[in-house]
């Protein structure tokens, strides 16, 4: 799914976040006009900028503007965007999705295996900052869940509470979910800090790939992580905070999945929700495929050892990412459609399926790697 657009930017000095409208008449602040067909408001000051499809204006603009942008099919009136200076025009928040996230940072300090988007080594905090701090006061107040991720969005500092802040103060109502590697959170200061906020809606989803500290060490690629990630997890336990652990499946985590899974038990019994997911064929995998891929119809044994001990002792268990045509259906109920709307897809094999409403089908990368025993369900 597109969810930018380029075209030919005028008078963008510094980038501008509002809310998109087709509606030359409308009368609500903080508003983007799209005009399609050269069509334009008589008055069209109170906007913040204009986007059009015309090469040339049929009349002269005097207020920043993007010409020459191919297509506005995927934006909806209420859409918020971000309008940058070098014409690139980014969706920030889709009205009409229950899959909007926030990306703090792509910086990371870890380095994983099968990263789904790589990090970048470069300043982006200040920009993407600014962005937010713009975007989260505009965000209707239904939003019933957001999303933060990364790179790592700890790494904001000061600037991640204060974005939390403002995401509980103008969101009260929202369900908030960050993915973190909770190294951050092993310094007692950084989650007393968040402690001391009360964010009840906050969720903080962390990965832990082995009980072992080697191997989930090489897997995220960063010497001590697993004794930081651990420590975090105990310091954000003393604070009340609610707490997910999640564990991608590959070739590396399978082994000891079992393990795992009475690990988890008996050394962090107050997290809330442990999550297995399938491999998303994205970003760092495909480079690292042969240390990560094993097609899932192989773990399903040790995957169901560890999702049925972990639910056998009252523990909350899901998993992510898979189909339900590789799985035995002692798991199906606890499978989730999981995959972000913008990037789930369904092969042609399973528009046959009697079962695809309940499947949470495959990521789009999946059309370039995936289980070779996928099958339909017939009636």
């Amino acid at each position: 799914m597109l969810l930018k657009a380029k075209g030919i930017s005028t008078k963008v000095a510094e980038p501008i976040v509002a809310k998109v409208t087709r509606d030359p008449l409308s009368e609500e602040l903080n508003q983007i006009l799209i005009s399609e067909n050269g069509i334009f408001s008589d008055d069209h000051s109170r906007f913040e900028a204009i986007l059009t499809d015309q090469d040339i204006p049929r009349v002269p603009i005097d207020k920043p503007s993007v010409y020459s942008i191919p297509t506005f099919d995927h934006l909806v009136d209420g859409d918020i965007v971000v309008v940058n200076p070098n014409g690139i025009i980014n969706t920030l928040y889709r009205i009409k999705s229950d899959h909007n996230f926030l990306l703090f940072t792509e910086r990371c300090n870890s380095n994983c295996l099968m990263c789904s988007q790589p990090p970048r080594d470069r300043d982006d905090i200040p920009y993407l900052y600014n962005i937010y701090k713009q975007l989260i006061p505009l965000i209707p107040k239904n939003c019933f869940e957001l999303g933060i991720t990364g790179g790592e969005p700890t790494l904001l500092g000061d600037l991640f509470f204060e974005l939390l802040h403002l995401i509980k103060t103008e969101l009260p109502e929202t369900e908030v979910h960050c993915l973190s590697n909770g190294r951050a959170f092993a310094w007692g200061s950084f989650s007393e800090r968040l402690g001391t906020m009360q964010f009840s809606r906050l969720m903080v989803g962390i990965p832990l790939y082995s009980d072992y500290y080697q191997v989930h060490d090489y897997i995220v690629q960063a010497k001590n992580a697993f004794n930081q990630t651990m420590q975090g997890l105990y310091n954000l336990a003393v604070q009340n905070q609610r707490i997910e652990i999640r564990v991608v499946l590959h070739k590396q985590s399978i082994p000891r999945l079992t393990r795992l899974a009475k690990y988890i038990y008996k050394n962090l019994p107050f997290v809330e929700h442990i999550a297995f997911m399938g491999l998303e064929y994205e970003g760092y995998t495909p480079h690292n495929i042969q240390e990560l891929w094993i097609d899932p119809t192989d773990y399903m044994k040790e995957l169901e050892e560890a999702v049925e001990f972990l639910s056998s002792k009252g523990m909350n268990v899901s998993i992510y990412n898979s189909q339900l045509c590789l799985m035995p259906q002692s798991l199906w109920k606890f499978n989730k459609k999981s995959i972000s709307d913008w990037k789930n897809i369904y092969l042609d094999e399973c528009s046959k399926c009697t079962m695809i409403n309940e499947c949470g089908g495959l990521f789009a990368s999946g059309e370039k790697r995936h289980s070779k025993f996928i099958k339909a369900f017939h009636s």
